[in-house]
């Protein structure tokens, strides 16, 4: 018996291969519920916030009670061993429900993942390979957004934000195991989808630029650095963070930072005469670029440069101020 929600609320019934859905939203709120707080009491009062919010019924506890008899009614009884007393899937006790109140563990779909991401995540410094394995396995477990219909109460939305969040770190993870394991040229097209839908979420950013770079496409590493910082500053006010201006800089200069992943240290790329490393095609055996795309970047590449030296400058400036005002603080006292 297995309860999922790893997407919208439901029930699998392995002895049967049956796939029991509930079909109110109030049903799959209440069972949503209830599977998030698996063998803990969940009071009532709580409960009738979940599923009615700030505008309970007049009669809400009578209401709860008919939802949870037709849940129970929906769930398949638990086998029982030989001598051993049937339990019920669903509980009542003096101050509100609990799931599975036996000895023996709910198994939910989003604990599996949960420990199948700690499993990758320890894999990662010395299976780079096998910790993506493990992590695709994990992400596979996922069929839509996690408690997908389950309505907007505190316990399921919640719960809801916390494992989309484990989701993508769970997504960088996979991906930094794959470049640690030498598989850039596989994950640019998935990790620019990810940069899309998440643009505001620079670690992808970062991930991309790795990816780029050791497919030999400088050029557009550096485009997507650029991408992501108007996309902050028009958003958010803000440029980008230390890991990814680092990245951008590693990028720039043409240093080493597989070291900072992992993996096996390579030499840096030479510069070709025409002066850029990672042009579209040069590592590929594509044709080059034409002399208005090798022109464009050149001049996308000049202006990434005078952007962080006018940034240090600025930094510099600012450390300046901050001094004087120090002394002049001093002096006062």
């Amino acid at each position: 018996m297995e309860f999922r929600i790893l997407g919208s609320v439901q029930i699998c019934d392995a002895r049967t291969d049956l796939r029991i859905v509930p079909v109110g939203a109030k049903q799959r709120a209440l069972l949503g519920a209830l599977v998030v707080k698996a063998g803990q009491v969940v009071p009532t009062g709580r409960l009738v916030d979940e599923l009615w919010g700030d505008e309970p019924p007049a009669n809400a506890v009578n209401a709860l009670q008919a939802h949870v008899a037709r849940l129970r009614r929906l769930l398949p009884a638990p086998e029982a061993g030989p001598g051993e007393r049937q339990h019920e899937w669903l509980a009542t006790r003096p101050t509100g429900y609990v799931l599975r109140p036996g000895d023996v563990e709910v198994d939910v779909d989003a604990r599996r993942f949960t420990r199948l991401v700690a499993e990758g995540r320890t894999l990662l410094a010395t299976d780079p390979a096998r910790s993506a394995d493990v992590l695709r396995t994990a992400l596979g477990l996922w069929r839509g957004a996690a408690l997908e219909g389950s309505g907007r109460g505190a316990i399921c939305s919640a719960e809801a934000a916390l494992l989309e969040e484990g989701r993508l770190v769970a997504l960088e993870t996979l991906y930094d195991a794959s470049l640690r394991a030498g598989a850039a040229r596989e994950i640019t097209g998935e990790l620019e989808e990810l940069t899309i839908v998440h643009p505001l979420r620079e670690r992808f950013h970062e991930l991309l630029m790795t990816a780029l770079y050791r497919c030999g496409r400088q050029a557009e590493a550096l485009v997507v650095y650029e991408r992501a910082r108007r996309r902050l500053v028009h958003d958010l006010g803000v440029e980008p963070g230390p890991a990814l201006r680092r990245r951008m800089e590693s990028i720039l200069h043409h240093r080493d930072f597989d070291a900072d992943l992992g993996g096996p240290v390579r030499p840096a790329p030479r510069r070709p005469e025409t002066g850029l490393v990672g042009l579209p095609g040069a590592a590929s055996g594509e044709p080059p670029a034409d002399e208005t795309d090798v022109r464009l970047l050149r001049d996308e590449i000049a202006w990434l440069r005078r952007h962080v030296e006018r940034l240090a400058q600025q930094q510099q400036d600012l450390l300046s101020r901050l001094d004087r005002l120090t002394l002049r603080e001093a002096s006062v006292f």
